[in-house]
């Protein structure tokens, strides 16, 4: 029926450009492995980008899937199902919240909480009650509102104008947030670990600090789950480990495994801004996603797979530094639990995605975390045995780069000689 090869050249001809993907497609993948077109076989240290948290093709996502597909996939917001409520009430055991809304991406979960917070204080404080604070550098996603809470000039340019009312304070400064946050502050939205902006982790002081200072103002806080929840941290949630609990908490990535599901938590008084008709979804809360994510959070909930999550964590950061010992490429290694971030080295910054690439040719996933961090996000439980065997590809990778290229202040140094 097709009479056109389907390879990565076809993707240039038939997709908008605004990505980049490597020349390897991948066909098949099982557990923390994945293999090509050419039958090639790679490590996979990237999960999908912290998404594919029980590895590819996990047996019991896969037989809830098709079990669920054989009985229903969608009906619309206009009548619930099952899966969806099995999977709320388990996300409601499992946590601080009280509601549940569904939806497909992060990016939607997290507009679903920014206009919620907003709702929220219209309904509470009337109309003065509008900013928003969130910290640089963040991510919450690409919609305009999200790009915009973000605030990353490189994700909002030649989209303007953006939604007013938005604050940014740099991540971790306390003084800025105090000094910043006021009774006109509806919520406050951060990362309990900046994921896409080089795996730095919030200190507890400062989450225990905004928390106070919320309170004080009448703010929402916000934690931007969709990176670091889902066991990936170590704890089911990221705030678990902290001891910090917010009002309101997205989730997406790891929730399905692989499956587009995300949902925002929260409690009965705040959930009930969001009345009949304020805000909705057509694919939120399908039937297919709910079973999948069910059946994962299952799985992520058990205290077995989180210690093994911490354990996994030690295996990775002792390996990585044995690397460092021999190659000296990173500046800091860093991270909790299998969301890791390795920090390059000063002549090496701006070059991350060189990494990327010679790993893939050494048949190893990784992912960048900016311009001068390589971020790993394997899957929660990927064998030891595939650790050792993916640090040993990393390492061949990195001694490769090293031999092919000097650094460019080097480079500097020589033209200038």
């Amino acid at each position: 029926m097709n009479h056109f090869s389907v390879t990565r050249a076809l993707f240039d001809e038939v997709m908008v450009p605004n990505y980049a993907p490597a020349a390897v497609v991948p066909v098949r993948g099982e557990g923390s492995r994945l293999w090509d077109q050419e039958g090639r076989d790679y490590i996979d240290f990237a999960g999908g980008i912290a998404v594919t948290g029980l590895g590819h093709a996990h047996p019991k996502l896969v037989a809830a899937l098709v079990e669920q597909a054989q009985k229903l996939w969608h009906v619309s917001n206009v009548l619930t199902n099952e899966p969806a409520l099995k999977l709320a009430r388990a996300l409601c055991e499992l946590t601080f919240a009280q509601r549940v809304f569904f939806a497909n991406s992060g990016a939607e979960a997290n507009e679903a909480a920014l206009k919620l917070a907003r709702k929220y204080a219209a309904d509470h404080f009337g109309p003065d009650k509008r900013e928003i604070i969130a910290f640089t550098p963040s991510f919450h996603g690409r919609t305009l509102f999200t790009v915009a809470v973000g605030g990353q000039p490189k994700y909002t340019q030649g989209f303007e104008p953006l939604p007013p009312g938005i604050t940014h304070v740099p991540f971790n400064d306390l003084a800025a947030l105090a000094e910043t946050i006021s009774d006109h502050t509806c919520a406050v939205i951060l990362e309990p670990i900046l994921g896409e902006s080089g795996v730095v982790s919030a200190t507890p002081e400062f989450l225990q600090e905004a928390r106070k200072l919320c309170d004080r103002h009448r703010a929402l806080l916000i934690f931007d789950e969709v990176q670091s929840g889902n066991g990936r941290t170590g704890s089911l949630y990221a705030y678990m480990g902290y001891g910090v609990t917010p009002d309101i908490l997205t989730t997406a990535k790891g929730l399905g495994g692989g499956f587009p599901i995300s949902a925002m938590l929260t409690t009965s008084p705040i959930a009930n801004s969001l009345n009949v008709g304020s805000h909705g979804t057509t694919y939120g809360g399908n039937p297919l996603g709910c079973a999948v994510a069910g059946a994962a959070l299952e799985l992520l909930s058990d205290p077995g797979l989180l210690a093994g999550v911490r354990h996994k964590h030690e295996t990775f950061m002792s390996g990585l530094h044995r690397i460092n010992e021999r190659l000296g490429v990173f500046r800091e290694l860093r991270g909790k639990g299998l969301l890791l971030g390795c920090e390059l080295i000063e002549p090496w910054q701006g070059r991350s995605r060189d990494f990327v690439k010679v790993a893939l040719e050494q048949g190893l996933l990784v992912l960048v975390a900016g311009p001068d961090v390589i971020r790993l996000a394997p899957s929660l439980i990927i064998p030891d045995e595939l650790i050792e065997e993916g640090l040993n590809r990393f390492e061949r990778a990195i001694a490769r780069l090293l031999s092919q290229t000097v650094p460019a202040n080097e480079e500097l140094a020589h033209a200038a000689r």
